[in-house]
């Protein structure tokens, strides 16, 4: 059974930084594609970042240049680095990976980001 547990968010000002984290159980965690979406109350869940298992990365263009998401494969553990938060980057975090064509979530993080 795939579970995926994120940790991390929270409240922050604009301009300033958050790590997620999500530790991933039942799967083999070193060969899968991890990703993160993001969701508004209101609008469809968006992907924000993948990694694949052996580090190479893509980005929505919203987050480019300020998330960096990447791996520990000896943790089965992906992280989400986010600097230069915007207010728009206020959404509920979630973890996701797709195994053998069923996708698995986490319970998902609030990040906050508000004067």
């Amino acid at each position: 059974q795939v579970q995926l547990v994120e940790s991390g968010g929270g409240l922050v000002q604009p301009g300033g930084s958050l790590r997620l984290s999500c530790a991933a159980s039942g799967i083999i965690f070193s060969i899968r594609i991890m990703n993160w979406f993001r969701q508004v109350p209101g609008k469809e869940r968006e992907l924000v970042a993948s990694i694949t298992g052996g580090g190479s990365s893509n980005y929505a263009d919203s987050v480019k240049g300020r998330f960096t998401i990447s791996r520990d494969n000896a943790k089965n553990t992906v992280y989400l680095q986010m600097d230069s938060l915007k207010l728009e980057d206020t959404a509920v975090y979630y973890c996701n990976v797709k195994v053998r064509g069923l996708d698995s979530w986490g319970q998902g993080t609030q990040v906050t980001v508000s004067s």
